[in-house]
């Protein structure tokens, strides 16, 4: 039997002040690079951007790949 070993990786919001623990503040999606998937919690990461959180570069390269921020200008319009 194989096991199908493909990463899929959580986005997550975490306050850096504690990153060594590994807390995080919230999940807010979920990005599959093998199926091309991605799932995002809009409202949550808007909520994040209007408190001036700064995403990662991968995370803003994956929200970006998404037109997320074609979306939010959408919304905020």
């Amino acid at each position: 039997m194989l096991f199908d070993m493909a990463a899929v990786y959580r986005i997550v919001a975490i306050d850096v002040r504690f990153r060594r623990e590994g807390k995080d503040l919230q999940k807010v999606g979920f990005y599959d690079p093998i199926k091309n998937q991605t799932s995002l919690n809009v409202s949550a990461i808007l909520y994040f951007l209007e408190k001036d959180v700064q995403p990662t570069r991968t995370v803003y390269d994956i929200l970006k790949k998404a037109e997320f921020f074609k979306e939010k200008e959408r919304t905020l319009s």
